[in-house]
């Protein structure tokens, strides 16, 4: 089975202390673990994909200003992946498995090509980390199931706000969406 890493928005604005819209302490705890993970697909030659949200400050429509402030604004130092992640990044990007995807929503796959580079590749399986585990980890998995591919959730490399809709969440994703958390 042909498998791929979704890393979803691990950046300096969801996750630093005076980030744009951090959820702070629990993502910065899970940094060793998608690292950690990130590298081991790596290693093995598996495709990784960086999906990372993108606003345009100038974009008053965009159903997040109503929500949240201002964040992951484009060519601002917020989009840029968190702690080690980042240097990981830095090393590997040439290489043809690893790609950075800009995302406008909550989901990889929405306004995307994520889906198409998937099928070229033949790839099956889905691994999800990041933040926030109950917005855009959640969403990319509803995706995903929807499109027909196995989700894996990666509990420990994954964060939200507050530990409830964390949970919330992955009981959501084992239990409506058939998704392994392990």
């Amino acid at each position: 089975m042909n498998k791929a890493l979704i890393n979803i928005d691990y950046t300096f604005d969801f996750v630093a202390d005076n980030g744009a819209l951090t959820c702070g302490k629990p993502g910065q705890e899970i940094e060793n673990k998608v690292v950690e993970i990130t590298n081991n697909f790596i290693q093995n030659g598996e495709y990784v994909v960086f999906a990372i949200d993108m606003h345009d400050e100038k974009d008053t429509f965009h159903p997040e200003n109503k929500l949240f402030p201002p964040h992951n604004i484009q060519n601002t130092p917020g989009r840029h992946l968190y702690g080690a992640l980042n240097d990981l990044y830095e090393k590997n990007k040439h290489l043809s498995t690893v790609q950075w995807m800009d995302k406008t929503r909550y989901s990889a796959f929405a306004g995307t090509n994520l889906e198409i580079k998937l099928r070229e590749r033949n790839i099956t399986e889905l691994h999800l980390v990041g933040v926030c585990t109950d917005i855009c980890v959640l969403h990319t998995a509803i995706d995903a199931y929807n499109k027909g591919f196995t989700i894996v959730i990666h509990k420990d490399a994954c964060a939200s706000f507050n530990n409830v809709g964390h949970e919330w969440a992955l009981d959501h994703v084992k239990n409506c969406l058939n998704a392994s958390v392990i």
